[in-house]
């Protein structure tokens, strides 16, 4: 297995001891962690709201996926990690519309608390072929 780095999408938070995602060797399956919408370049938490902080949450993702050598096209399993259901319809509509007509298996979970305050939280499962 090898560790997936990019410089386009925040390194973990607070350092905490975690990769940005693992690739199998050669990497047909890659397992990207949980990404929260921080802005790469300022290392802050953008937009209050479902839409802006799902849109920066893939965007992260992407980036991650791009250094592993895959695209968002590669994902087969994401899971969604929300602070208030009321924001289901926000995140998805624009998970939708980043992930045009590909729709990977996913789950939804509600949850109390997600680092630095985020409203969403993206992990996603990706296979390269």
């Amino acid at each position: 297995m090898r560790i997936v780095r990019s410089e386009s999408a925040p390194a973990p938070v607070a350092g905490a001891p975690y990769s940005q995602a693992i690739a199998t060797n050669p990497g047909e399956i890659i397992w990207v962690s949980g990404q929260v919408p921080i802005d790469p370049d300022t290392g802050l938490l953008v937009a209050d709201d479902a839409d802006g902080q799902t849109r920066m949450a893939l965007q992260n993702v992407q980036a991650v996926l791009v250094a592993a050598g895959a695209s968002l096209g590669d994902v087969v399993k994401s899971t969604v990690f929300l602070i208030d259901m009321a924001d289901f319809s926000a995140m998805n509509d624009a998970y939708r519309e980043i992930f045009g007509g590909h729709a990977p298996a996913r789950s939804t979970i509600g949850v109390a608390a997600l680092p630095l305050g985020a409203r969403v939280e993206i992990e996603v499962v990706a296979c390269r072929t």
